[in-house]
């Protein structure tokens, strides 16, 4: 069991503050029925419960499960709170909440596979009128031109020149350029700062959305610059008025921002377009697929480059 990575989730007050005021935005105290869905060490079901839920169904297949199970005791809440070993999908015939909530989020939005979750969840889990917490989600990109992650990933063209030897470590920084990075990122290693930012993908949990996402998105350039990766985050809304996002801008979370490199810099001149085909897959079976293509077109619409990255051909053969 993780423990570390629970209490990562534990000490990010942005999170739990937005989930909370959340929960109180549609929890009426004595009536309203809640289900957490991957409750982890058990925070959400209990800020329902301290907030007035009349019943809180706490789903969690992991360990950590038996972590809740003492929470819920040492809080003295078992009278309201009820942890279940099992994933939601699993359970036949759940009982019925007036509120779904689900903290299954990951720096790629779906690697926990939130959307077949929470698409489960909306047909079986949630009562007619209910209300999803996150309703949805949106995924941003914007380029990269600050440099620094390229000069980190590209140390393998360095190693042998350093030493004045001749070795070429070119496969190993093929693989390289083939995995996304975790990255926390500022407004400065974009393009035009957050103005660049395309909302290239949303989801409504609500209207059972395909668990594959894929997108083109394009950037027009007003003047050169050089492009050695692109930006990904993304925004979950919990409540009206209320909207965690992993931006670089926003508020600290546990979150940071990926990263999806080109394995040679894009140098654009005035007018040029750039355009980013993005193509991801989550399952609970096969894991999390994400894919990126980057084009340079002139400003007449010749096509200069195209580079093709896929997570699959980043693992060791």
């Amino acid at each position: 069991m993780r423990i570390e990575y629970h209490r990562t989730l534990i000490a990010d007050h942005v999170r739990n503050a937005a989930f909370h005021a959340a929960l109180a935005a549609h929890i009426i105290p004595g009536e309203t029925v809640v289900a957490d869905i991957g409750t982890g060490t058990g925070l959400l079901g209990m800020m329902a419960a301290r907030l007035g839920a009349k019943r809180v169904y706490m789903y969690e297949t992991a360990a950590v499960g038996a972590v809740a199970e003492r929470a819920v005791k040492a809080n003295k809440l078992g009278r309201v709170c009820e942890v279940i070993a099992c994933h939601s999908t699993d359970m036949i015939d759940p009982p019925k909440a007036d509120v779904v909530v689900s903290e299954t989020l990951g720096n790629y939005a779906f690697e926990e596979n939130i959307i077949s979750t929470l698409t489960d969840a909306a047909q079986r889990h949630l009562k007619p009128g209910g209300v999803m917490i996150p309703s949805g989600v949106r995924q941003f990109a914007a380029p990269v031109v600050s440099g620094r992650f390229h000069r980190e990933l590209s140390v393998w063209a360095d190693a042998g020149p350093k030493l004045g030897v001749a070795i070429d470590l070119g496969e190993a920084q093929h693989l390289t350029f083939n995995n996304a990075y975790v990255r926390l990122m500022d407004a400065g290693d974009l393009f035009d700062g957050l103005a660049s930012a395309r909302a290239w993908d949303e989801v409504d949990f609500a209207k059972r959305p395909a668990t594959s996402r894929k997108a083109d998105i394009a950037w027009r350039l007003d003047r050169p610059v050089t492009i050695d990766g692109f930006a990904y985050w993304w925004t979950a809304t919990l409540a009206p008025q209320i909207v965690l996002s992993t931006a670089p801008d926003a508020p600290r979370t546990h979150w940071e921002q990926l990263y999806f490199p080109t394995a040679a810099p894009i140098t654009v001149a005035a007018g040029d377009e750039v355009r980013l085909t993005v193509r991801t897959k989550s399952s609970e079976e096969a894991g999390t697929h994400l894919a990126w293509t980057a084009a340079h077109f002139g400003a007449k619409g010749d096509q200069i480059s195209r580079q093709s990255h896929d997570l699959d051909k980043g693992y060791l053969p």
